[in-house]
């Protein structure tokens, strides 16, 4: 599995990591959960660590929770959640929720959902950080009308990571985003790498090009997920899924050898064309 380095400390993570936005919004029957947990153990098995989730995601918090400390895998993951709220007060007592959920001593990555009342948690996130609650701070957005915004904290704070939309279909942070963090230090998360599944209705009809087997891969998702970690500002990318055999498509993105520009050029063209 590729590793790309977070710029502020030098740790490495593996390029592909795993979302759980509605996939582990479930409950606590074993139909549910059960292959829950056969997808975080065979993320792990194949390179995975970084797990994000959010207090917005329904139980999904609680669910990554039980599932990694039933499993043991808690030690191996970088779990990455958010805070959305409004208020100081109101983000602490979501924050703590989020520890006591996750089961965790500290979080990895602790993000400001969507901006929302950014200054705030980033003030508390500072202190928490300082006392070593969290590792890592940072922010998010998954619509490109925020990308602005976006960079303006990126330039205005200190942050470590930044997460943002990117695909093949939407690429407007590469004219935004991705160079501000890189100039500022600060690794990138990726989320939608699939636009939300639009991507895919779209190369319905699309055969695989044949030229994807130079760069070992057998499906579309895997094609996808290496145009978005080739950008050489992207650190992780975390698409989301509760089948296993999808999670092993996903993972096999993070090895062998990475598209040039050409090819990325032509993986963006058959998906506009599409």
């Amino acid at each position: 599995m590729l590793l790309r380095a977070i710029p502020s400390t030098g740790e490495t993570l593996p390029v592909i990591g795993l979302g759980t936005w509605q996939t582990f919004d479930v409950g606590a029957d074993e139909r549910e959960r059960g292959p829950l947990r056969q997808v975080l153990t065979a993320f792990v098995q194949q390179g995975g660590a970084v797990v994000d989730s959010s207090p917005m995601y329904g139980r999904a918090e609680q669910v990554v929770g039980d599932l990694t400390s039933r499993t043991g895998l808690q030690e191996r993951l970088f779990v990455a959640t958010k805070v959305w709220t409004s208020g100081k007060a109101a983000g602490v007592r979501q924050m703590e929720a989020s520890l006591r959920k996750l089961g965790a001593p500290r979080i990895d990555l602790l993000q400001v959902h969507n901006l929302l009342d950014a200054e705030a948690h980033l003030d508390t996130l500072a202190e928490w950080q300082s006392a070593g609650r969290v590792r890592y701070v940072g922010v998010t957005h998954y619509t490109s009308s925020a990308h602005d915004a976006l960079v303006r904290i990126l330039r205005a704070r200190r942050l470590d990571f930044v997460q943002v939309n990117y695909s093949a279909l939407e690429r407007e942070a590469e004219r935004t985003v991705l160079p501000a963090a890189a100039d500022r230090g600060v690794a990138v998360l990726v989320n939608r790498p699939f636009a939300e599944g639009a991507i895919f209705r779209r190369l319905r009809a699309t055969p695989l090009p044949g030229w994807a087997e130079e760069l070992e891969c057998r499906s579309w998702p895997e094609l996808l997920l290496k145009f978005v970690v080739s950008h050489r500002a992207v650190t992780c990318v975390i698409p989301a899924t509760s089948n296993v055999e999808h999670l092993r498509a996903n993972m096999r993105a993070g090895n062998g050898p990475m598209p040039d520009e050409r090819q990325r050029e032509l993986i963006a063209d058959a998906v506009s064309s599409g």
